[in-house]
């Protein structure tokens, strides 16, 4: 990724694209006090450089059957870089993980589990993750509810910087 230095326009794009990626070329134009061609370009300047990594939707676990989300702690056997590399490919292909952190300290990993119901996550744990290669151990811990679930970062934009 190419290092940019970011203005007070751009710093609003993003502001409102990661609140809101729906938001229409023309409405983020306003917003960022700007015409809507030049908007777009820099929208997709942002996304050619790599600040906007892609657009999705924020779906509800729970309304689609998911009731139980876990962290799990995973420890391995061995942290040569080729192995934690292997350990994350094979994290890759397992949908039941939708976060995977690579920790430094006492655990190697922190991964976000997904289920159905406890019962699946136990499946998930004794076949999968507790069965693969250089997987020394898990700690689970599970999540009763969440209270606060942003993505992204916390962007600022002042008015009165520079423009650019």
């Amino acid at each position: 990724m190419q290092r940019v230095k970011l203005d007070r326009i751009d710093r609003q794009i993003l502001s409102d694209v990661q609140n809101d990626g729906r938001m229409t070329n023309v409405d983020l134009a306003k917003r960022a006090g700007i015409s809507a061609p030049p908007c777009l370009r820099r929208v997709r300047a942002l996304e050619e450089a790599g600040f906007i990594k892609g657009y999705h939707a924020d779906l509800d676990p729970v309304s689609l059957g998911f009731n139980v989300s876990v962290f799990a702690h995973v420890g391995l056997n061995s942290q040569a870089e080729v192995d934690l590399l292997a350990f994350e490919q094979m994290v890759e292909e397992w949908p039941e993980v939708r976060e995977c952190h690579m920790l430094a300290g006492e655990t190697d990993f922190l991964l976000k589990i997904v289920a159905r119901d406890w019962d699946e996550y136990q499946k998930f744990i004794t076949s999968k993750l507790t069965a693969a290669p250089n997987v020394a151990q898990v700690k689970s811990a599970l999540a009763i509810r969440s209270s606060k679930r942003l993505s992204g970062v916390p962007i600022t934009v002042r008015p009165e910087e520079d423009e650019g």
